[in-house]
């Protein structure tokens, strides 16, 4: 048996902070606001992860009024939806996921992003990819405001619960 899921996440930009995207840091002049680390992709894929297991969202499990996850590294949040993910008997078999910004200009870090989410996913390298896009000087992230994500996931039944 297969599901699938969708995540999308948006975090706008703020002075002060370091740019996490995907466990990374990168090298910019602004970070993104947020309650954790503010990972824009990480939460992306946790709400993917979590809708295809049909656990609600990041905001159930990790709420932003919790002074637990005040400034926490979103890639521990990505650990605690795997285990919730394997407790449901599943594994990745595919996590595709989109950046939208304007800049910084983020393919110098994609190999890296990829890399460091292959060991939290733990899958296969193949199966993670990462895209960026921009929107033409449109909207929020093309006023450079902030930065949008966007992930689908395909899990894979492999035990019953």
């Amino acid at each position: 048996m297969h599901r699938i899921g969708i995540g999308y996440d948006v975090h706008r930009f703020t002075e002060g902070r370091p740019l996490i995207l995907g466990g990374v840091k990168i090298d910019y002049s602004k970070g993104l606001a947020g309650h954790s680390d503010a990972d824009v992709l990480i939460h992306s894929i946790n709400d993917a992860i979590l809708g295809a297991c049909c656990l609600g969202d990041i905001g159930m499990h990790f709420p932003d009024n919790d002074i637990a996850y005040k400034d926490i590294s979103s890639t521990i949040l990505l650990e605690k939806v795997m285990v919730l993910m394997k407790e449901c008997g599943y594994r990745i078999v595919n996590c595709d996921n989109i950046l939208i910004l304007e800049k910084p200009k983020i393919a110098p870090y994609i190999q890296r992003i990829r890399e460091k989410l292959f060991t939290i996913l733990e899958t296969e390298l193949n199966t993670i990819n990462i895209k960026a896009t921009t929107t033409e000087g449109l909207g929020f992230c093309g006023r450079e405001e902030g930065i949008a994500a966007q992930s689908v996931v395909l899990l894979e039944k492999i035990r019953k619960i």
